[in-house]
């Protein structure tokens, strides 16, 4: 369908509806996400083609007549994936969607349910009738956001489909104020008006009870207006692991000595413990100097990164604490590692 098509239709749905009473009337115009579920089987165009899902963008332009009955124009970019079955390959097909809605508001609130008519653009063209529910909520007293649903009827295919909208709109009209018949003004009462205190932060303590002014929106604040906080533990790990009989520091592991540098940094109360260790294969007491060794090379490598040494502890346990018991290759290589896990406390914001 075309677009001056579509205009002469919203025309004379606008006639139709001139007499009912407009208590909220005006022009809106939108932009929304759109959602298409499509499956169009071996089209006739293209022998072998499936057409399936789309998601897409689109604009719309409406006009509220009365609390009850608007209509618009809409227009949606269309991304369609499909199949080519005889080249066996996936691409993507553009399509393009003009169409007009009638939309019956229940009750002059937000639901609303809608039934219109669209031309959908993909490698060929197909009209369809489509019906469906939707939800709109006013942000401000003219911006407003949308959602709804919608089912596709084929009119030249006989294709069922489903899609759904999410949009954000901006109003020109506003309601005007009811008309009520003028009646002798009653006694004037006096009435004790409540005086509201002064909240400038928005955190729902008055300004006389706010110790911490300006606390930011998202966070949690206690009964004296001031940000509430939280104690979580965070923990860094490290594993480094030798050849036999060697306590060389592999260049494979510096950038995770580095993170833990940088987490000592961060947090710099804390202290670090390397506990080195060896297999099981050679003297008990030369394990035990080799894996001291190991640790001491690792804490080098940390010293080196600006950690303090009083910081750092090195600890050789030899083969007291294998990893791997079994007598491999594998299992051994498991066992000459240097390891260190250090934990901390951060205080975090509460959020709302």
């Amino acid at each position: 369908m075309k677009l001056k098509s579509l205009t002469m239709a919203i025309a004379l749905a606008a006639t139709s509806a001139s007499t009912f009473a407009a208590e909220q009337e005006g022009f809106y115009i939108g932009a929304f996400g759109d959602y298409y579920d499509a499956s169009w089987k071996n089209m006739r165009e293209q022998a072998g083609l499936d057409v399936n899902e789309s998601t897409g963008w689109g604009a719309e332009l409406g006009y509220r007549f009365n609390d009850y009955w608007s209509a618009r124009l809409e227009y949606a970019d269309l991304d369609f994936n499909a199949h080519d079955k005889v080249l066996n390959n996936r691409n993507d097909i553009d399509g393009e969607r003009y169409g007009i809605d009638a939309l019956y508001h229940f009750g002059g609130g937000p639901f609303y349910g809608l039934f219109g008519l669209k031309d959908i653009d993909v490698v060929d063209d197909n009209t369809f009738l489509n019906a469906g529910v939707g939800y709109r909520h006013f942000v401000t007293d003219n911006f407003f956001v949308n959602a709804e649903t919608s089912v596709y009827q084929g009119l030249d295919k006989g294709y069922t489909d489903v899609g759904a909208k999410l949009g954000i709109n901006y109003f020109f009209g506003q309601k005007s104020a009811p008309v009520t018949p003028v009646e002798p003004a009653p006694e004037p009462e006096i009435v004790p008006v409540p005086v509201a205190l002064a909240d400038t932060d928005k955190d729902s303590i008055p300004d006389v009870d706010d110790k911490c002014a300006n606390t930011p929106m998202t966070d949690a604040v206690g009964s004296d207006g001031c940000t509430l906080y939280e104690d979580t533990e965070v923990t860094v790990s490290l594993l480094v692991t030798f050849p036999n009989n060697d306590s060389s520091v592999s260049q494979q592991y510096l950038n995770d000595i580095d993170e833990v540098a940088t987490f000592l940094k961060e947090y710099p109360d804390t202290t670090v413990l390397l506990e080195g260790h060896t297999s099981a294969v050679g003297k008990a007491s030369y394990n035990k100097w080799l894996s001291k060794k190991r640790a001491d090379a690792v804490a080098k490598k940390l010293i080196a990164d600006g950690i303090a040494e009083d910081r750092i502890t090195t600890v050789g346990l030899g083969e007291e604490r294998l990893k791997n018991e079994a007598n491999t290759a594998k299992a051994h290589a498991e066992n000459r590692r240097v390891e260190a896990h250090v934990k901390s406390i951060k205080r975090v914001k509460v959020l709302r």
